[in-house]
């Protein structure tokens, strides 16, 4: 096995001697240098969403959330209930919902930060389709001022070329903040790669340590008699089988090992109370979690008392993660899709129904309204709504530049 491979490297040389015949015979496995995962998004994907279950559980807990918040579409002066935007993000193509596209889209930025959607059948109006396009296979082709000129989209080896026009372009291209690219976003993925390394090769050892709970972390060494430093073949041979047949397997975990005959174990590395190897789990887990804007404690992560409750990290987790990637994903979305329509109009999550921010919303309502120094639209525009139009009112609307209790009041005396 492979536990053994130092023992059965000296088989292959029966020539070889070893560099001193009267000193004791060491036989130990070394440590070599860090190793690290590699960065492209096709290896972050695999090692930090597909077999990481802190990553994969963050990445869908904000996708999710995110897709799931409501969106509006509104103007200056008013907000829509029927538009072909909104249909359009309703239904953006016959095989996905408006849910299922944005968890596709959101999953792409975290993941990668960036994020593509395709128009399809755009010309004269609003695309009558959405398809969210992988990131690792799209590629930007900038031109002479460093303005993207086209976007390939290679699938082996085929490739696709999206050609950008000063005025419209086919892909939205929606990325996180980078300083050091001026292209591409940098994604929380790349942020947390390291502690994923760490989180991963742990849970590693952890297995490995269950299915051979009595691997060598040291040295056996053998001191003969008479100056001998050496096994005989025999000596050898039934050490190595004895090695294989007792103590390799989970079945052996624990088993005491009994040496003879100027044999000796040295032990050479840290036991697994030593190095904590559950404590530096949890550790890299909350690295994680951080990176991707996630309290630990949503998570199930043990040891993190931030937070008074549950649900005071659920009400941070959305103002401080969700929403603000909710919001710059639908400005730039509504900002594209306005140059096909020419209207000025904006997509925007409604705060005013999601759960966890119930709370707050009903006391800026509270507050706004017992604001009675300010003008209804200017009320309005701090609640995130539309002003209304000079002469429309409706209830309880200003009439004028005072209010209807002071219009009341002069009607009385006279």
């Amino acid at each position: 096995m492979a536990v053994f491979d130092f023992l059965k490297r000296s088989e292959m040389s029966a020539d070889e001697t070893k560099a001193s015949a009267t000193g004791p015979v060491i036989a130990y496995r070394g440590t070599g240098r860090v190793i690290w995962g590699p960065r492209d998004t096709v290896n972050l994907t695999r090692n930090g969403f597909t077999s990481n279950p802190v990553g994969f559980r963050a990445v869908k807990l904000i996708a999710e959330s995110a897709a799931a918040l409501p969106l509006v579409l509104q103007d200056a002066t008013r907000r829509y209930e029927v538009h072909p935007v909104l249909d359009l993000v309703t239904r953006p193509n016959p095989a996905q919902a408006r849910a299922d596209l944005f968890e596709a889209l959101f999953g792409q930025i975290l993941l990668s930060g960036n994020g593509y959607i395709e128009a399809v059948g755009y010309e004269g109006g609003v695309p009558q389709e959405l398809h969210v396009l992988r990131s690792d296979r799209m590629s930007l082709v900038p031109g002479s001022d460093g303005w993207p000129v086209a976007y390939d989209y290679t699938v082996g080896a085929k490739a696709h070329r999206f050609h950008v026009s000063e005025r419209l372009s086919p892909i939205c291209h929606i990325r996180t903040f980078h300083p050091q690219d001026d292209h591409y976003g940098l994604s929380p993925m790349q942020a947390a790669a390291s502690a994923m390394d760490v989180h991963n090769s742990a849970t590693a050892w952890s297995k490995a340590l269950l299915d051979n709970a009595a691997r060598p972390s040291g040295a056996i060494v053998y001191s003969g008699g008479e100056g001998q430093g050496t096994l005989t073949p025999d000596q050898y041979d039934r050490l190595l089988s004895e090695m294989e047949a007792h103590h390799v397997g989970a079945r052996n975990a624990g088993r005491p090992m009994l040496l003879e005959g100027g044999l000796d174990w040295k032990p050479m590395g840290f036991s697994p109370s030593d190095m904590e190897f559950q404590k530096t789990k949890e550790a890299a887990a909350r690295e994680i979690a951080t990176a991707f804007g996630v309290p630990p404690m949503l998570l199930g992560i043990t040891g993190d008392m931030t937070y008074a409750n549950y649900q005071e990290a659920n009400r941070a987790f959305y103002r401080l993660t969700v929403l603000p990637l909710a919001s710059k994903v639908a400005a730039t979305l509504s900002h594209w899709l306005t140059a096909f329509t020419g209207e000025d109009v904006a997509l925007k999550p409604d705060l005013d129904q999601v759960p966890a921010l119930a709370i707050e919303r009903d006391q800026q309502w509270a507050r706004v309204v017992g604001a009675d120094f300010l003008t209804q639209n200017e009320k309005r525009t701090l609640l995130g709504l539309p002003a209304i139009a000079e002469g429309d009112t409706g209830p309880g609307e200003d009439t004028g530049p005072g209010n209807d209790t002071e219009n009341d009041a002069e009607m009385q005396d006279e």
